[in-house]
């Protein structure tokens, strides 16, 4: 793809084009997080209960690494927007630098904090067990997820997604085959558990991550990396990178926090309330993993766009990007309300836990077309290099709303109590959402 085709070729092909790679990666992705979890749920329900403990952990690493990646990839955008190729070259090195960085401070504070988080939820020794066994091998091994996401969002500035696909799946396609094997064992492979199940992932990431190194130094992503003339001009960069990257992290921590609290207030009622939301969230992916994909392909286009001052092009990119987001949100509803107890099913569901579960499913699902705004808009302020907004919106959805009514409302109706949290959240946060927006291409003096 021609550095300048994302300011000139017709918007929906375009969007289709940018889109549909990264959302087969992800949808790819979801498949195997969830696999991951139907091989531990068989191992016992402790080892599910530990994986999902251990989720927000993990999922404060993918935060830093991707948050950075998104605020250099809004950086680069903007600069090819308004033809300053140099600039986008220099963040480049930059981007590549900061990444052994991050994998630094995940490694140290993540081994700090992993035995005293897990020590909150763990309900027994086991548990604990699996928790420190899955984890610890998480976060030692991440550097290569931090290098992986660096170089997935460099291509993807490029508009070059067909490799950033090719980057997901190499490593999704490693996970799925080694999980078994690890896990339960095969041949002169002995059982690892949910050690294996840890193993796994990290080598699926540093496939990944090994792929993206050579198809760069190859010039696949026609950026290379350029010597700042200065050390003194690297602090701009960064400062520039951060201001997309910080609040575009604490977006991507917001469901560690979110789904700590939840199951705090789900232990409370039911043993098996965190098991059965663990399972939700895994399914949710199946939703909201292929949307993630396409804020991949659309937000390098609304940067490229804004840097260039052509605003209805922009404004058509997030017309079809809300289309195209809503008809996944609509299926996935369906699919949530029309056969809730085949998914329970994939995980050994309990009685008890299919009860539990179709409720959950049905209603939080009911969330999904409302939140398809609020997650389009929020990536628009982000590729225009506006992350607090987004970040605004995304607390909105995932915390300031929704945690206090759970909390409420589940004393007086229980687990529907905090169910019910998560459409009421969406829809409000979807208006304010288009009322920031609205604000935004009003303040602008060009077309």
């Amino acid at each position: 793809m021609r550095e300048n085709d994302m300011g000139t070729k017709m918007v929906f092909p375009l969007v289709c084009y940018m889109a549909f790679p990264p959302m087969l990666s992800m949808l790819i992705q979801s498949l195997y997080n969830i696999i991951d979890s139907i091989f531990v749920a068989r191992l016992s329900q402790d080892a599910l209960s530990a994986v999902s403990i251990v989720f927000p952990i993990q999922n404060m690493m993918l935060s830093i690494a991707v948050g950075a990646g998104v605020g250099l990839n809004s950086y680069i955008a903007r600069n090819m927007g308004a033809g300053n190729r140099k600039k986008a070259e220099e963040a480049v090195g930059v981007g590549l630098i900061l990444s052994v960085f991050q994998y630094l401070f995940d490694a140290i504070v993540g081994l700090l904090i992993l035995r005293p988080f897990v020590g909150l939820y763990a309900t027994n020794e086991q548990v604990l067990k699996y928790c420190m066994d899955y984890g610890v091998i998480i976060v030692l091994f991440s550097f290569g997820q931090m290098l992986h996401i660096t170089l997935e969002k460099i291509f993807q500035a490029m508009g070059k997604m067909m490799i950033s696909m090719t980057l997901q799946a190499a490593g999704c396609v490693v996970n799925i085959v080694l999980d078994p094997i690890l896990i339960f064992g095969l041949g002169p492979m002995p059982a690892l558990g949910v050690k294996g199940a840890a193993i796994a992932t990290v080598a699926g990431q540093m496939t990944s991550a090994g792929i993206g190194v050579i198809l760069f130094l190859k010039g696949k992503s026609e950026l290379r990396s350029r010597k700042l003339e200065r050390r003194d001009e690297m602090l701009p960069i960064v400062k520039q990178i951060y201001a997309v990257g910080i609040p575009s992290a604490l977006v991507m921590a917001l469901p560690s926090f979110l789904v700590s609290g939840l199951n705090v207030i789900l232990s409370g009622l039911t043993p098996i309330g965190v098991a059965v939301f663990g399972i939700y969230y895994k399914l949710q992916t199946f939703v909201y993993m292929p949307v993630s994909g396409l804020i991949q392909g659309i937000r390098p286009l609304v940067g490229f766009q804004y840097g260039a001052k052509l605003m209805k092009r922009e404004k058509e990119i997030m017309k079809y990007s809300i289309l195209l987001v809503g008809t996944v949100m609509v299926i996935g509803t369906l699919l949530f309300w029309l056969i809730p107890d085949v998914f329970l099913g994939m995980f050994d569901a309990t009685e008890e836990m299919y009860v539990l579960g179709e409720r959950l499913l049905r209603i939080v699902s009911i969330a999904f077309v409302p939140s398809a705004v609020g997650i389009i808009i929020a990536a628009e302020f982000e590729g225009i290099g506006k992350g607090v907004i987004s970040l605004i919106i995304t607390l909105l959805r995932q915390f300031i709303i929704l945690l206090p009514i759970a909390i409420i409302s589940s004393r007086s109706i229980g687990t529907d109590g905090v169910w019910i949290a998560f459409p009421i959240a969406e829809t409000v946060a979807a208006v304010v959402a288009v009322m920031f927006l609205r604000k935004e291409w009003r303040s602008r003096d060009w077309k």
